[in-house]
Order: C-alpha cells, then structure tokens, then sequence
C-alpha cells in the first residue's frame, strides 16, 4: 500500500526532529524482552548438548520472529477495523521508533563531544554504550574509530534495512526485521554460551542483510559525493574492502565510510577480554581523528535521505 510510502516519510521526518525520547517506550525494548524472558525455556526444552542447543536456537528465533511479527500485524488489523486514521498514526508513530537516524548522530556525537573537551575517560565510556569491543584502553584515535566504525556499520542495519522493510510491508515488516536484528545483537555470539543456541539467529541475520547491505554501502558511496567527502575513493575502497570482514555483510558500509573519509578502520580488537585479529578497511592516508566522527555523521544523514528517496520513489510503481 502507498499508504506504508507516506508513512515512512513522516515516520522519518519524526525521528530526524525528535529522535528516541528516553521517556517514551521503544519496540524494540520490548522485543528484547521477549528474547531474554524465553531463552532459558527454549534451553530447557532441549538436551545440554551442540545439536539439542541448535535445535533450541532454531525454534527460540522462530518463536521471537513469530511473536514480534503477528503481534503488530493483529494491532494493525484491528486498528484499520477502527479507523483508518487511526491504522495511519499508527504506522507513522511505529515507522518513527524503528529508524534510528538521530539516536545514533546523537550517541556518537557524545563521543565526538568528549574527545573535544579533552576527556578521554568519558569518551571511553561513551563509545562504550554503542559498540561491542573492550573500550577501557582505548587511545583517543582508538575511541574515534570505534564510534566511526559503528555509525558506518549501524547507517545499514539501523537506518536503511529497516526502511526497506517498512517501504515495502509497513511496521509488520518493519518488526519481522529488528526481531532478526535484535535477535542476532543478544544471543548471534560465537562464545561458549552460545556459539550454537545463538548459530541460527546469526545466520538468519546475515541471509536478511544481504541485499541492504549492499545496497546500503552503495548508497553511501553516492552520498559521499553529495556531502563533500572523497566519493572516487569511497567507490574504490568499497569495491577493495567490502569482504573485510568475518560477517558477509558489516564490511560495505565501513568500507564507503572509510574510502571517504580517507582513514583505515576496522583491525585487531578486544572483545571481553580477548585479542581478535581482524582485517583492515581502507588506507591510512592520515590518522583517525575526532572530527571524522562529525563527517561521518555528516554521510549517515545523507546516505539516509538518498535511501528514502530511492525507496519511496521505487515502492510507488510497486505497492497499489
């Protein structure tokens, strides 16, 4: 419906203007709810074993799909049976809350903010709530790649997949995805815990981002034109770097970003601990300082309203 089109549009304008208020509820929360409320059930079910903890993660992903999806569909449905201003607002307000355009410019910039004012410490602590690596040794050009790394990363699976989605099916399919998303971001680990029961979730993940992933980094390279970055580079750096990456889909976003910022992310990291070697994206044509933060939240809102208009504008001859 070209209804889903309008309402990916203001849902959009909302998040730029307001963003994710602190006090109001967030879908998401409630879909990880779900997930750490059900998992030790879904354990229990099954035997302590490999295959009995991948049999339990393939019917505890299911379940979360299931449940984050036909919950907002039977809303929906009843809501239309209301009023259809009211199934309207609905799909606005839901569109709005699961785009994540100004909440990651805003939690990267505290970053950005810190390393200003000199205060390593709580830069640290500030990329901290938003990537997943060991954060307490840092330098300040470690702290700057990180946040660098995850508005590039999040520009795919925070802003432009989910906007595929609601471009084409509204808040339902909107949901079927952050319920893969977040199901891969809590349990999509390969530690002891679970490098099996979270095997299926991880997977699911990468099938679902495959195609926005892509065509995520490609916009980004397009937008690195518009916003007065390098775009020859970003072009270049994609096609080299785009595989870089242990996860089939992270590296081409990061890639763009890197190519036109003309700065190397990714490479060895700290997680819980431990020393994972990882390959490098980009070249170090100059080190990565604190005001690449503010570029690159620079081509995450161009990238985003280039794929806006490239959904709408494609979704309109589609959906009747």
């Amino acid at each position: 419906m070209r209804l889903y089109l309008f309402a990916l549009i203001l849902g959009f304008l909302l998040d730029l203007i307001f963003g994710d208020p602190a006090w109001f509820y967030h879908p998401v929360q409630i879909i990880g709810l779900l997930i750490s409320r059900t998992e030790p059930g879904f354990r229990k079910l099954f035997p302590k074993s490999d295959k009995g903890e991948l049999a339990a993660g393939v019917f505890f992903g299911l379940f979360v799909v299931a449940v984050s999806t036909a919950v907002p569909f039977l809303i929906l449905l009843v809501a239309a049976k209301i009023h259809l201003w009211l199934f309207f607002a609905l799909c606005v307000v839901w569109d709005y809350q699961l785009l994540a355009t100004k909440a990651l410019k805003v939690e990267s910039m505290k970053v950005y903010t810190a390393l200003k004012s000199g205060d390593l410490i709580e830069a640290r602590r500030a990329v901290s709530m938003i990537v997943g690596r060991d954060t307490q040794n840092l330098t300040e050009e470690g702290v700057a790649k990180a946040a660098v790394e995850t508005v590039a990363e999040n520009t795919s699976d925070g802003i432009l997949a989910p906007m595929i989605f609601l471009a084409l099916g509204g808040p339902v399919l909107g949901f079927f995805y952050k319920s893969i998303n977040t199901l891969d971001s809590m349990v999509g680990y390969k530690n002891k815990k679970y490098l099996y029961f979270g095997r299926f979730s991880a997977k699911l993940d990468d099938v679902i981002n495959f195609i926005p992933a892509r065509v995520s980094g490609i916009l980004m390279v397009l937008a690195s034109f518009f916003v007065g970055l390098d775009g020859k580079n970003s072009w270049r750096i994609y096609r080299r770097d785009r595989g870089n990456h242990a996860s089939p889909n992270s590296a081409h976003t990061e890639a763009a970003a890197a190519g036109a910022l003309n700065i190397q992310l990714a490479g060895n990291a700290y997680y819980f601990g431990k020393l994972y070697e990882k390959p490098t994206i980009g070249d170090p044509i100059r080190p990565v300082e604190f005001e690449d933060i503010f570029r690159v939240n620079r081509l995450l809102y161009g990238t985003a309203v280039l794929g806006l208009l490239l959904f709408t504008g494609c979704f309109w001859f589609i959906l009747k």
